[in-house]
């Protein structure tokens, strides 16, 4: 697939960022793993892997220097992961793929064949790895496990969305996050249905990727990828440490 462009999230959450604190640098795209920083592996990798343009949203002026020291574009950040994105996807345009400055292991093949899997005619898609799939990769590594009727999935931080319609499940992302503290009002989006399937276990992802996306007016999918170290972000020091082993890396904190 040609022609499409890269969106990487370097936002900050504001107060302090432990893994960047815990590396001794300023923001965690900045961490330095073999030689190159994070944020430096992620853009080569999407380059490597067909994407005609890389932006990047940050607002830390030390990122948005290494986004320009690497040829990217740089972005504002808007309030919020959802909008960044929706932001981004107006400037830059679809088809585009979304992912974050810390997936430090990014791995060209893992783009290409997750755009080669996603639905033809689908409107967005996410990627995702089953449990098994990312504990054979990295036995070590601790995730938050979505668990569903067809067994427990771990998202990778890939997002593609194939058209302008694929906006729309921004604006639902957007509502749902607003509204993350306030169950009540959150199932009123998703629909009561959704919620009890999910607390009965009979909910299978697939299903959950189909209403999302019929909220929002499209269609939406869910791509398995075989890639288990594809869920593998750097989120915590543990993470940290755990991509340093996997790459064999030494480096000091």
């Amino acid at each position: 697939m040609t022609g499409w462009k890269a969106l990487v999230l370097a936002g900050s959450r504001g107060g302090a960022e432990p893994v960047a604190d815990y590396a001794g640098v300023p923001h965690k795209a900045l961490i330095r793993l073999q030689g190159e920083t994070l944020l430096e592996r992620v853009i080569h990798a999407l380059r490597a892997a067909g994407a005609s343009r890389v932006a990047v949203v940050a607002d830390h002026p030390l990122v948005r220097a290494e986004a320009v020291r690497l040829g990217a574009e740089t972005l504002d950040e808007a309030a919020g992961p959802s909008l960044s994105v929706k932001t981004g996807a107006e400037a830059l345009g679809t088809p585009l793929l979304v992912t974050t400055a810390d997936h430090a292991l990014l791995r060209p093949e893992w783009v290409t064949r997750f755009l080669a899997d996603a639905p033809p005619d689908v409107d967005v898609a996410a990627l995702a790895a089953r449990r098994a799939t990312v504990e054979a990769a990295a036995p070590a590594t601790r995730r938050t496990w979505l668990k569903l009727a067809d067994g427990d999935w771990s998202g990778c931080n890939l997002f593609w969305l194939a058209n302008d319609r694929a906006l729309a499940i921004v604006d639902l992302w957007r509502r749902v996050e607003a509204e993350r503290k306030r169950p009540l009002r959150m199932a009123r989006i998703l629909g009561p249905g959704v919620l009890v399937r999910y607390a009965i276990g009979r909910l299978k992802l697939a299903d959950a990727a189909e209403r999302l996306g019929r909220l929002a007016g499209l269609r939406a999918a869910v791509v398995e990828t075989p890639y288990g170290l594809a869920s593998v972000d750097v989120d915590k020091p543990a993470d940290l440490d755990l991509v340093r082993e996997i790459v064999g890396d030494a480096a000091t904190r």
